[in-house]
């Protein structure tokens, strides 16, 4: 009884022991560590650490300096090499530091027009034919779906609404069926589809409502000005009536005037209204449109008469929760900074969205919007002189509030590859 009670005396005495390792100061430094860390050839990244440290000796990729408190790595050659944390002498734990080349990209701000074409043309709905038998939806009938994309008909490319008409009438004179090649959740299928004849107007219907382009606004995010590859709005945009992102075939950007602000509330976020500038000018291509936002190439210039400068990027890791500042458009085509704070940030080894949670702090924009609005998504987020990323969304029971995507994901999505271009200099 004395001998297992003792047993179980000892037991709880190693289990507090152990449990309060966990606590101290330097255990905690070392679990905290990462295994790798990234930054650019002329930016410094710290980590809270007191624990000595010292990099490879042969290493020109960083430079390396430690305080009582923490190690600041500052980059200086893109490439690879090691920190190596040591505790008596003896080696604890490795550190890889990864410096990637210099990139700098001019902030947005600007409100843009944005239209965008589909794949082939865009199933929205179904609709009834009045036939000599009843009502009737060939294309129901066919299997043809909401958000289905028809591509081809009768081997023959679709690319617009007008496409479509000629291959309806004479499939109903001759009776044959039409041969569809639809594009549904990202694989390709085969449908035959009976057009039938309403009895109002002797005209043959396919029973399906269709869209070939979509249009809307949102704010300009960043311009690459070697490449002059932009990032926008910072979010997919999906069609109005099948809530599927519209696989796009190509677009264009035009600028946009902001006419009016519908103040946002709890439960009733508010929107930017604007319309197409008068000039209509293309200024840009629309190549892809991801959960990241819309992207291409400017065929001109956009200045915002803020800050036409360009900055260095921000990655995840290093976005810091406090003040920060957004550009953008509340009033005609004026860009305007405003203040925000960041309220929680998450840093992403993997492409996320909502990776920043941002709130309105500037008492003119709470005055103007009443926070964050439909038609803001994309406006850059800056920290400290860095792009950090993008207002995506509202909360509609917090207007004051939203979510933001960090840049660097906007970046990749652009074409603007970080680590790509670090492995493809290295290895020259």
């Amino acid at each position: 009884m004395l001998l297992e009670k003792a047993r179980k005396i000892i037991g709880v005495i190693l289990l507090v022991s152990l449990i309060s390792i966990g606590f101290l100061k330097p255990v905690k430094e070392y679990i905290q560590l990462p295994k790798t860390v990234t930054i650019f050839e002329s930016q410094t990244a710290s980590l809270a650490s007191a624990i000595p440290a010292s990099a490879d000796s042969h290493t020109e990729a960083f430079s390396i300096e430690q305080t009582d408190s923490e190690i600041n790595l500052e980059g200086k050659k893109a490439g690879e090499s090691n920190v190596v944390f040591e505790w008596g002498g003896l080696p604890l734990k490795k550190t890889e530091v990864r410096v990637i080349p210099d990139l700098k990209v001019i902030p947005g701000g600007q409100s843009i027009g944005v239209k965008l074409n589909t794949l082939g043309v865009l199933v929205v709905g179904h609709h009834q034919v009045n036939t000599q038998k009843g009502k009737q939806s060939p294309g129901e009938l066919a299997g043809i779906e909401v958000g289905d994309i028809i591509t081809e008909i009768d081997g023959t490319k679709i690319e617009k609404m007008n496409d479509v008409t000629p291959f309806i009438q004479s499939s109903g004179k001759t009776g044959k069926p039409l041969d569809l090649v639809i594009f549904r959740n990202g694989r390709s299928h085969k449908a035959k589809l009976y057009p039938l004849k309403d009895v109002n107007d002797e005209a043959y219907r396919i029973g399906l409502y269709i869209r070939d382009s979509a249009a809307g606004i949102g704010t300009m995010t960043f311009i690459e000005p070697n490449s002059k590859k932009y990032g926008a709005l910072g979010h997919v945009i999906s069609d109005m009536d099948t809530k599927k992102p519209i696989v796009v075939h190509d677009g264009e950007v035009m600028r946009s005037t902001v006419t009016s602000i519908e103040k946002g509330s709890n439960g009733n976020p508010g929107e930017k209204l604007a319309r197409f500038s008068n000039d209509r000018v293309i200024v840009g291509d629309i190549s892809r449109n991801s959960p990241f936002g819309i992207f291409g190439k400017l065929n001109q210039g956009m200045a915002n008469g803020v800050s036409d400068q360009p900055l260095p990027v921000t990655l995840s890791y290093e976005v810091k929760e406090g003040p920060a500042k957004i550009l953008t458009v509340v009033e005609d085509d004026k860009v305007e900074e405003f203040d925000v704070n960041i309220v929680s940030t998450i840093p992403q080894k993997f492409p996320a969205t909502k990776g920043l949670v941002i709130k309105v702090t500037d008492k003119r924009l709470l005055d103007k919007t009443g926070g964050i609005v439909q038609g803001m998504s994309g406006s850059p987020i800056i920290q400290n002189g860095k792009v950090i990323g993008a207002v995506t969304h509202v909360f509609v029971n917090d207007p004051t509030s939203g979510y933001g995507v960090h840049i660097e994901w906007m970046l990749n999505e652009a074409g603007i590859e970080l680590y790509d271009k670090e492995q493809k200099r290295a290895a020259s």
